[in-house]
């Protein structure tokens, strides 16, 4: 619908008709108990207000939301528009305003009953794929990306993992899914998104997530593959102190159980946000062979720390072949195991083994 109708004889009996109980009471329910908005068609004004308080947004595809309709902008001065040009789903699926873009009311249905499901406790009935793909889905050259939904889906119960908001702030993927039938919440890095940096819009997106984990009781695991937080003068624009300093407020606030796994880069404030605030705070944080970890990238430490060395080198060949050996070096020193050596993570553990080793720290915690 297009909102309320001021001057209509449902206010007649009012002046202004602002002193409506549904919007407090429907906002008041935040964390208390999971609230999901479906829309199929227009949402404007009081009725955007309703779907954007809910926890989690699901649209069709013949969608419009907006903070107004039509007659509230062109009352507003701002010109005249058709219903179908504001707020189209599309958009608002890129802008962050939906957790999921469904074809249609039948699919909206389906996907509703799915998120309810994993507020509702465990199941009986789980299947998972076989571990010890796991073991081939890194590719050997560190510098190459990967396919980290592969690992998920492979990790977790099948055809039980939904993804909110996938198209905006790429970079870290959430989500829930099921481990042995239980429920948990899921973010992990996607390095073939800015190479698994946490821009200030992955960092907001995050740390909603963690928070609507920690308000309905689900344990947290989370897939770690970035070099931290994103740099720049473009990322400062947007806000970046604020909203990443954000994720970690989020993290190192949740009362339920996070379990840490280190698939390949841990580096910097970011790594530290995603393990809850810090390697300490995870009930369980251990690293695949391929983790490595340190205070920022290996390439911009070599290049920082390394800068006088390097410039004293005239010729381009021998300079890179310097820097390839600093790098090397700065490799060995930053793998996972001389972490878990020096007690800085729990354990380095065979990839076929993580999903055991997150159930069993989860029980370990009481939450399995």
């Amino acid at each position: 619908g297009g909102g309320g109708r001021p001057g209509d004889t449902d206010v007649a009996i009012s002046i202004a008709g602002l002193n409506v109980e549904s919007f407090a009471s429907w906002a008041a329910m935040s964390g208390l108990v999971p609230r999901i908005a479906v829309t199929n068609g227009y949402c404007f004004a009081g009725n955007a207000v309703l779907f954007g308080c809910a926890d989690i947004t699901i649209a069709t595809r013949q969608s419009w939301i907006g903070m107004a309709g039509p007659a509230m902008i062109e009352g507003g001065g701002l010109g005249s528009f058709h219903p179908s040009e504001i707020g189209p789903a599309q958009v608002q699926y890129k802008n962050g305003v939906l957790d999921l873009l469904a074809e249609d009311e039948a699919d909206a249905t389906r996907l509703a009953r799915q998120l309810l499901g994993y507020f509702q406790g465990p199941v009986r009935n789980w299947q998972a794929p076989p571990q010890h793909l796991l073991r081939e889905v890194l590719p050997a050259d560190r510098r190459f990306g990967y396919k980290v939904r592969t690992i998920i889906e492979t990790l977790v119960d099948e055809a039980t993992f939904v993804e909110l908001r996938r198209v905006y702030g790429r970079s870290i993927i959430t989500g829930f899914a099921r481990l042995e039938g239980w429920p948990v919440g899921l973010i992990a890095n996607d390095c073939q998104q800015l190479g698994g940096a946490i821009d200030s819009q992955a960092a907001a997106k995050a740390a909603r997530f963690l928070q609507l984990c920690d308000a309905f009781g689900l344990p947290v695991v989370s897939l770690t593959d970035t070099p931290g937080y994103m740099v720049g003068v473009d990322s400062e624009r947007e806000g970046a102190v604020r909203k990443m300093s954000r994720l970690m407020v989020a993290g190192a606030s949740i009362s339920v159980p996070l379990v840490n796994i280190i698939l390949r880069k841990a580096y910097g404030l970011g790594a530290m946000a995603l393990a809850g605030g810090g390697f300490t705070r995870p009930v369980y944080i251990a690293a695949w062979p391929t983790g490595e970890c340190g205070g920022m990238g290996l390439e911009g430490a070599v290049q920082l720390g390394y800068r006088k060395e390097l410039d004293a080198v005239a010729d381009p060949q021998e300079r890179e072949a310097l820097f390839q050996q600093l790098l090397a070096r700065m490799y060995e020193v930053g793998k996972a195991t001389e972490a878990a050596a020096h007690l800085e993570i729990d354990a380095v553990i065979d990839p076929a083994d993580t999903r055991a080793v997150i159930v069993r720290a989860f029980a370990a915690a009481g939450q399995a």
